[in-house]
């Protein structure tokens, strides 16, 4: 495990995507308090990886960089990390309460 990478969701997390998927582009603004919570983790040593099912990375790049949003890196590969910040993840317990959950 990488104690120091904690790997973030472009959609719903950064980007507000109140469209959902919609037409697949980077349609929204950032969600509030992003771009501050990511410059103080990154002041605070961590890695931060964007972690997404897009696969367009020129595009996200470039809605980051005009929204002034410094990140360590965009990959849909899964990195190893410290933590997953995700809008739809569920956390795991244990196999009954996941299925309970559904």
């Amino acid at each position: 495990m990488n104690d120091k990478t904690i790997s973030v969701d472009f959609d719903g997390v950064i980007h507000k995507y109140s469209k959902a998927y919609h037409d697949g582009t980077i349609y929204d603004e950032p969600i509030e308090g992003a771009r501050d919570a990511i410059r103080l983790l990154r002041k605070k040593g961590y890695k931060v990886v964007i972690f997404t099912a897009r696969s367009n990375f020129e595009e996200i790049h470039q809605w980051l960089q005009q929204h002034k949003i410094v990140v360590d890196d965009v990959s849909n590969v899964k990195p190893i990390a410290v933590a997953y910040i995700d809008d739809r993840g569920i956390r795991f317990t244990n196999w009954r309460d996941i299925l309970n959950y559904f």
